[in-house]
């Protein structure tokens, strides 16, 4: 049998699967394998691969052909993420982003749409009304920036702009290390625990794993299988839920997200994704 094309991080609970390369084909992943996401839905370039959420909803909405599995490989809440550089501006609260310019790698990753969902539910920030800085081009080819975005300078990279006061706030991949760079979000715990709460006890899903439809189900069940023992062998963390029903929630709030912001046009069923 032909091994599977795969894309996966390494992460605890995927440590045992990807130490089955007598199944797999293991793309090379130096850190997060965020970079590789373009190849998954342009180029259609794994039989498996990890995928963020939003990507997949959006490749979904143009017919990339994959389908989720119910295996959540990372999930985070993201109030941490959106920085501010307080060596040039002391105080910076949320609800005054609004003619703002901030940066986000691009306006379609996950992180930065639940950024925008927390900015919109938490503190009424119009998000039409702040100027979004960009440095990459969207995973999904057909996916159209809305006109309130604007591509960075070539050769300027986020952390650069936002110390050097060329930002205002900014959307960051990591938590940085740099004291100056601080939460615009006062009460990190707090704000995600109320959020969680609004949302009917809902996480927000970083990365699932996906599968070509093309994939006979037997095969899919098994590649499932393996990611659930992989699983179980790091101890079965509860905070990254497996199956349909323990993600319902998570999924449906989601689409929700995506379809608020415009980044898909019609609101998907869960059973949808799985299809």
């Amino acid at each position: 049998m032909a091994k599977l094309k795969a894309l996966m991080g390494d992460y605890p609970v995927t440590k045992q699967f990807r130490a089955r390369t007598d199944r797999f084909d293991f793309a090379e992943v130096k850190g997060s394998p965020a970079p590789m996401f373009k190849r998954v839905v342009r180029e259609q370039a794994f039989d498996v691969a990890e995928l963020a959420i939003m990507t997949y909803l959006v490749a979904k909405a143009h017919r990339t052909p994959y389908r989720l599995l119910p295996f959540v490989a990372v999930a985070r809440f993201q109030h941490p993420f959106l920085r501010f550089n307080a060596e040039r501006t002391p105080s910076l609260k949320p609800e005054a982003l609004e003619g703002k310019r901030v940066g986000v790698r691009s306006y379609s990753v996950t992180t930065g749409a639940w950024i925008r969902a927390i900015l919109m539910e938490d503190y009424g920030v119009d998000i039409g009304r702040v100027n979004w800085v960009t440095f990459e081009e969207p995973h999904v080819a057909e996916f159209r920036d809305p006109p309130n975005v604007q591509r960075a300078p070539a050769g300027k990279d986020i952390t650069g702009m936002l110390l050097a006061g060329e930002l205002d706030a900014a959307i960051l991949g990591a938590i940085p290390t740099d004291e100056r760079l601080r939460p615009l979000v006062a009460d990190l715990e707090g704000g995600a625990q109320r959020w969680r709460e609004r949302h009917g006890g809902a996480i927000q899903l970083n990365h699932l794993v996906v599968v070509r439809e093309s994939m006979p189900k037997a095969e899919a069940d098994e590649v499932y299988r393996l990611l659930l023992e992989s699983k179980k062998a790091a101890g079965d963390p509860p905070h990254l839920p497996h199956g349909i029903e323990p993600n319902r929630r998570n999924l449906e709030v989601a689409i929700e997200c995506a379809l608020r912001q415009g980044m898909i046009l019609r609101r998907f069923t869960v059973e949808e994704l799985f299809e």
